[in-house]
């Protein structure tokens, strides 16, 4: 996209796909553009039609994720100014990003470029000096925006931001210590709370009467912190941060759901780890993939639910 001189086209349309980053950055990119007074489209939740949609488009090899972030790019098309779609390397030595979120953007741009439709990045690689706040104060200056606007906005998404994530994890918090049978459920945000595929694992669990706890919603710094003493040599900033949760409350689960999208690699590895690594406790891997229905996951989530209350002396 060219870069404009001074905005003065009214207000911009952005459009952001309820998939991949989206739940992760949610606050900050809402805050961000709506401070800089730009109106906001979010693709409804996924649904069969959009993974459909976000599959016919997408190469075979592409992992679940992808096609979902596909499906609800799809969605937006034609329904905004242009749709973000950030390209995120690394945030410094040893925290990189899994590819996907370095390739996404040329990959959307590609998938859609008969369709007229313009797209919005920003790129971040601390490792080249490329942060955070640079990547937005050229976002806001791209769209027309002054430096000064740019900042401020970025500096006021920043703070809500860092305040609506200290309520979310605190909250998370305080379900290790209610009674119940606690069960660590590792999944990337993305997929956790995706309405099709997460969210009917989370519900399921309810039902069976365990308390589901999502080890992604945590005190992020802690948790890079405590991964080291799972694997000192993992490099992938979302795994770590998993890993790194489970590692602070591993005294306090009953057991752990390792939920993941084919194929998708870091996780595969990861998994392992983790496996190898928590061996005191019953772990249940769950890959996900497109074909339709839940009764085969709702089956393995009754049996290790059974396994758990064997365990405990309660069946």
């Amino acid at each position: 996209m060219k870069k404009n001189n001074k905005n003065t086209t009214g207000k911009i349309t952005v459009g952001l796909p309820n998939a991949l980053l989206y739940s992760r950055y949610e606050v900050l990119w809402k805050t961000f553009f709506a401070t800089l007074g730009a109106e906001i489209v979010v693709s409804g939740p996924t649904t069969k039609e959009i993974l459909q949609l976000g599959t016919k488009v997408a190469i075979d090899e592409s992992c679940l994720s992808a096609k979902i972030y596909l499906g609800h790019i799809l969605a937006l098309i034609g329904k905004c100014d242009y749709i973000l779609v950030p390209r995120i390397s690394n945030w410094g030595r040893q925290r990189n990003m899994c590819t996907r979120f370095e390739s996404l953007y040329d990959l959307s741009c590609n998938t859609f470029r008969y369709t007229g439709q313009k797209f919005l990045s920003y790129n971040i690689a601390v490792s080249k000096k490329l942060t955070e706040e640079k990547a937005f104060l050229d976002l806001g200056m791209e769209l027309g925006f002054s430096k000064k606007e740019a900042n401020d906005a970025y500096k006021t998404a920043k703070k809500k931001e860092a305040a609506a994530w200290k309520n979310r994890w605190k909250k998370e918090e305080q379900l290790y210590k209610t009674d119940g049978m606690k069960i660590a459920v590792a999944a990337h945000s993305y997929l956790a709370e995706d309405a099709y595929f997460g969210r009917p694992v989370m519900d399921c669990l309810k039902k069976l009467g365990a308390i589901p706890i999502r080890v992604d919603i945590t005190d992020r710094k802690e948790a890079l912190k405590q991964s080291l003493k799972v694997s000192p040599t993992l490099k992938w900033e979302l795994n770590r941060e998993i890993a790194g949760s489970l590692q602070i409350h591993r005294d306090k689960i009953d057991g752990i759901i390792l939920l993941s999208a084919f194929p998708c690699g870091p996780d595969s590895m990861v998994n392992d780890i983790i496996t190898r690594e928590f061996r005191e406790l019953p772990v249940l891997i769950i890959v996900l993939d497109t074909q339709n229905g839940t009764a085969g996951i709702e089956t393995r989530l009754e049996s290790f639910v059974d396994i758990l209350k064997f365990k405990k002396g309660e069946l």
